[in-house]
Order: structure tokens, then sequence, then C-alpha cells
């Protein structure tokens, strides 16, 4: 397509033609003009559109405006062409080379005819002549700036072209489009993180006892009980307003605030649905609306009322916290004390077991007690009713409950009452034996560090003296600690089962707190590869590493663990006996815990310094075999429960309990016999 005949070139052709200039005078000064040094500058394009911009009498501001998009050869060949000609001559040139008919540039390019000049060694095409100087001419084109407007404005009796305004309002049009595109987009990712932060704020757990949160299950439905928030809504504005009246001196404002507010408080009451308001209610909203405009009219101030609001908001969440530290206390609380009628049971149990006579209070099978060949259980526990649960589920869902031996051991106080359960509920033909750990003459302070170390001044005054809350709210963090089973020995005899069963070469090791609802003979043919300990892991979840249990700031545990590794569960696991023995498990416990003599590697309980002894040599096994939250978790899923060969109902909420879940009790009640003497003279229901 041949170059288009601007105004400029129109012009520049009538200053030729009243010159008196000829055609061969023209092509005498276009052959000059190929000898001449300028040559480089017509290989690399010169157009008559060039020559026209050139030939007007803004010849300085053209040249200085192309210095800023064309290259260093463009620059250079504009400097020797200025130089070269007179303005006449520049001006004659671009009048004439539009008609030179079949030698002008652009009939070589419409027949498509090959010319070429070869010069100092340097050979180009028109071709090469009109495209290098297109691209210069379009880049100018494309980048219009304040001098290009300038030098157009100043000549006024020429005007755009048609093609110019419509390429303008084009690229008008598609700054105006890009511009809505940018607004919408932002509005739609402002719609999309409000979305999400509903969403969070839906998915808030509020039923783990203990937790605080707005949001609950009322606001999920916008309709549910609208009129009991609207007057919780209106009495927030209204002690808002209230407030703001006061500090303004605006005293009959302030009373009758008070009055409506004190009105809307009497109709709402202890109503968490609209269907328990009192009737008058609606009055009472219309009457709070009505002052609420007023204060409104008299009072707002956008600074104040945000200011009060979120007074009012930090108030409120002082207070939830305040809330949640007495509740989490009387959790603790209620987890470590015994019920009344467990207590019963125990006592009556115990006077029972002492009025038999000494020939009745042995159990038969004693010489299954060391047999290899059977299916051993460990129980440790002073909780009568949670160990009957244990051994009795177990029996029930046993395929041959002959072959299972089950090796209780209690402290003394619930030595008798344990014994006399199990003698006069016996098993079936299960084998039993119970033990009492006061009785383990070589369970002493000078062979057991955590018995020296429960014995001394500095484990009694962290008990009983020094930190001992004196209110619900202060102390909960640490109440935790304070449990009574950390200072028992019955918690820690799990790390002395080769010392306890000495015959034996494996053992399952059960809580009193688990229920079992499938046989557990399989457990005896798992492979543990060599390793300790058969245990299913809690890694799932990141509190369930290493690092929450363990102080990794101290260097002994720094240099020897891994802060994510998984940690796993006690309560139901299948230790092999002969690797314990053959790897000293128990001494390398007694090493741990003397380290942790001030308490400085992990706080008291028994998970962690299972996890540092047995760190290695556990062998993870299927999820199925034990699953644990009962204690803690409402969201289990039932399918998992009911799939599960053991359930555990670790964490405060034990099924003795009365804040037990509900959802869960079913579980743990379905083996206890409610119509058995002793449980009606304690009075223990279901």
């Amino acid at each position: 397509m041949a170059p288009k005949k601007g105004l400029l070139s129109a012009t520049a052709a009538q200053r030729a033609r009243a010159g008196g200039g000829s055609r061969p005078t023209v092509l005498l000064i276009i052959f000059f003009l190929f000898l001449s040094p300028a040559v480089f500058f017509f290989s690399r394009g010169l157009r008559s559109a060039d020559l026209e911009i050139i030939s007007s009498g803004s010849v300085q501001q053209t040249y200085h405006l192309r210095m800023q998009d064309v290259g260093w050869r463009e620059r250079t060949a504009l400097q020797q062409f200025n130089s070269l000609f007179p303005k006449a001559v520049i001006d004659m040139i671009a009048a004439s080379t539009n008609d030179l008919g079949p030698y002008s540039l652009d009939h070589f390019r419409k027949n498509n005819l090959s010319v070429s000049w070869k010069i100092d060694g340097l050979e180009t095409t028109v071709d090469d002549f009109y495209e290098r100087n297109q691209t210069v001419i379009d880049i100018v084109k494309e980048k219009p700036n304040s001098e290009e407007v300038k030098l157009m404005d100043d000549s006024s009796q020429f005007t755009d072209s048609t093609a110019k305004q419509t390429r303008r309002q084009l690229r008008e049009k598609k700054r105006e489009k890009h511009a809505a595109q940018l607004l919408q987009q932002d509005n739609n990712i402002l719609i999309k993180l409000e979305n999400a932060a509903i969403e969070r704020s839906k998915s808030v757990d509020t039923s783990v006892l203990g937790k605080y949160s707005i949001w609950r299950k009322e606001y999920e439905n916008d309709n549910s009980d609208s009129t009991v928030r609207l007057m919780r809504d209106q009495m927030i504005m209204a002690r808002a307003y209230l407030a703001i009246a006061k500090m303004k001196n605006k005293l009959d404002l302030y009373h009758e605030l008070q009055t409506r507010l004190k009105e809307s408080q009497c109709a709402l009451g202890e109503a968490s649905t609209d269907a328990d308001l009192h009737r008058s209610s609606p009055d009472k909203i219309k009457s709070m609306g009505q002052i609420l405009s007023k204060a409104k009219e008299q009072l707002y101030d956008c600074k104040l009322v945000t200011g009060k609001l979120r007074a009012m908001l930090q108030s409120a969440d002082e207070e939830a916290r305040g809330l949640k530290k007495q509740s989490t206390f009387l959790s603790q609380l209620a987890a470590k004390t015994i019920p009344n009628g467990i207590h019963c049971l125990s006592l009556r149990l115990t006077i029972d077991f002492h009025l038999l006579p000494p020939e009745k209070r042995n159990f038969p099978r004693s010489e299954n007690l060391e047999n290899p060949n059977l299916y051993h259980y460990a129980l440790f526990s002073d909780n009568v009713l949670a160990a009957s649960v244990v051994v009795n589920s177990t029996i029930v869902n046993a395929k041959d409950p002959s072959k299972h031996v089950f090796h209780l051991v209690t402290d003394k106080l619930n030595f008798g009452a344990m014994n006399m359960w199990f003698l006069s509920n016996p098993p079936g033909k299960a084998t039993i034996h119970v033990e009492n750990v006061d009785e383990f003459r070589w369970l002493n302070s000078s062979y057991c560090p955590v018995l020296r170390q429960l014995e001394s001044a500095a484990m009694r005054e962290y008990y009983f003296k020094a930190e001992h809350p004196t209110t619900l709210s202060s102390g909960a963090s640490n109440l935790k600690y304070r449990n009574p089973k950390y200072l028992s020995m019955l918690n820690h005899l799990r790390f002395y089962l080769p010392q306890v069963y000495p015959k034996l070469e494996k053992i399952l090791f059960l809580d009193d707190d688990i229920v079992v609802q499938k046989d557990l003979t399989g457990l005896w043919d798992v492979d543990l590869h060599g390793k300790v300990n058969g245990a299913v892991e809690t890694c799932g979840e990141s509190f369930h590493r290493f690092d929450k249990y363990l102080n990794f700031s101290n260097p002994h545990i720094a240099r020897k663990f891994d802060p994510n590794a998984c940690g796993w569960a006690y309560g139901m696991n299948m230790f092999d006996l002969k690797e314990w023995k053959k790897r000293d498990m128990t001494g390398i416990y007694h090493k741990w815990q003397n380290l942790n003599e001030e308490r400085l590697l992990w706080k008291l309980g028994t998970l962690p310094p299972g996890l540092i002894t047995f760190y290695g040599l556990t062998h993870p096994l299927d999820k199925s075999w034990h699953v644990l939250g009962l204690g803690y978790n409402p969201g289990i899923d039932r399918s998992e429960i009911e799939n599960a060969a053991v359930v555990h109902y670790n964490g405060n909420m034990k099924p003795w309990l009365e804040l037990a879940m509900t959802k869960y009790r079913g579980y743990w009640s379905k083996y206890i016999k409610y119509n058995h003497p002793y449980l009606r003279q304690c009075k223990l229901t279901e």
C-alpha cells in the first residue's frame, strides 16, 4: 500500500512549482542525492511523508520529536540530510518525488519491482527503504506528545483527517472500557473477600466446651428469631447513645434513653426466641426506635459512635475471655473429681470385700497369668466402673473369651473394691487378676526417678501452695497438670511393664477410658518390624506433633528430636516386651526423667516421656484400631466410631461424668448393667 499524501505534502508541492522547478532538475537533484553522504539516510528508508514534515515550518521541532523514538542511525541520517540541503531544495524534492510516475518509490512498491543501489559496499532495496522508514514513522505516530499537539495547533489551516479522528475516538473508547473493567474487577474481588469472611465465620465450631463465639447457630438463618435480634441491636445502640448523651450533657435525652432501655430489657428478659418474647415487645421496639431516631438527630457523630461501639466490643471480648477461663477451670475441676455414685460404689464394694472370708478372695484360673500363648491385657485404674466397662466390652466382643487374660493394677484405696466387683461379676471364661501397686516393693524412690520427684518439696510447692489458684479464673492454664492422676504411680506404671510381668512376651496396654467394640486378637498378629511399641499415630493435626508436647528451646530436646515428628496415642498400645528388655526402654525413660527434674523438657504427664522413650521405636497401627477424641471432639464421624475396634474418651468429658457429650455416652453405657444391686444402691443411672 502506497504512503498517503498529507496536507503538508500538498503545500510543499505548491512551493516547489512556484519556484519553477522542472522534472529534469528534480532528476538531477535526485541523482546528486544518491551520490551524497546522505545516501545512508535513504538506505534506512526516508519516505515522502518524512520530507513533507521536514519541509514544514517546524523542522527543528520534528527533529527533536523524532530524536526520542528513532535509532542512532536515523538520528545521524536526519542530521546529515538537514545540513546538506537548504529548505527550498527539501521542499522541491518532497513535491516532486510523488510525481515521478514509474520512477517513484510507490510505483516500485506497487509493482513489486526490485530496485537496489550499491554504494560504498552497502546494498539496500526499495522494500528495505520503505519498510525501515515506515517503522520510524509508525513509532512517531503511535506516541504523540505535547510537541506534536502544539505543532498541529499552530498550523490552524490544517485539520485532522477523518481516519485520525476515528482512531482517536477508538482509543478513548478502549481506555474507558478498560477503566470500567478494572472497576468491575475490584468490585468482584471485594465481594469475594466478603463472602469468604462470612463463610469462615460460619465454620467456627461453638459446641466445644470452653469455646466462645458470637456466630451461634441462630445466626445461620436470617429470618429466625429476627425480633429478638432486633431488640438486642436496639439495646446496643441505646447504650452507645446513652454514654454520648451523658458526655454532651443532654440529660433529658439521657433519662429517656435509660427508661426505654430498661423497658426493652424487661420485655426481652431471658428470651432467646421470638416465641418466648412478651406480648408487649412490639410496642417496646417501636418506642425504642423513636428514641433512637431522636438520639441520632441530636447526637450522631461518626467518630464518637464508632469509638463507643469499639470500646463496648473490647469490653465484651474481655468479659468473654474471663468466662472462657472460668469455663476451662470448672471443666478441669469436674474432670478430676469422682462422682458421688462411683465413690459410693467403691466404698460399698470395699466393705463387702473385707467381710469375705480369705478363701473366697482368690480368682480362678491363676495358671493362665504367665502363659505366653494367651492374649494378655494390662489395665491400671482406680475407677471400678470404668475398669468394668473395659473388661466387659472386651469379653463381649471376643471370639474366644477363654484365651484372654486381664492384669488389673489399682491403688490401696480401691484394691478391695476392684476385687469385690470382679469376684461378684466374673468375666465369663476369661482370666482376671487384681494387684495393689503399693505392694510392688521394687517400685521405690531410689529406683524410680518420677516417684522421687513426686515426693520432693518442690513438687508439693507446685501443687499445693505457691501457684494454687484462689479464684475460678486464675490458674486455669496449669490446672490440667494438677490433676491427681499425675501424682499417682498408676499413671507411670506403663513404663515398667517388663518388671511387672517378667514372664510375658507381648501385652496389650489399655486405658480405663476406652471401650472395645471388636475382637482384638488380630493385634497379636501385627508385625511390629522390630519396634517396641505399636500405636495409632495422631499427626493428622499440627497440634499433635512433637513440638506440642516438648520444649524445643532446650538443647537436650532440640538435638535429639524432630519437632514435626508424628505423635501417637496412649490408650491402646501393643508392647513387645522382649524387644523392650533388649533395648532397655525403662533405662531410657529413667535417663530422660532425671533430666526433667525441674520440668524444663516437658510438663507433667506420661505422653511426652512416652514420645521421647519410644522415639523411632513405634510402629504405626491402622487408624481403624483406635479412634480418639470422644472426650473433647464433638465432630467425629459416626461411621468412623462404629467401624473402630476401640474408641477412646480421651479429654475432660469422660463418659461417667455429667459433662460428658451425650451423643457419645451410649457407646460406653451399653456395657453397664444399671439394674445391678450395687448400682441401684448408689443411684447410678443411665
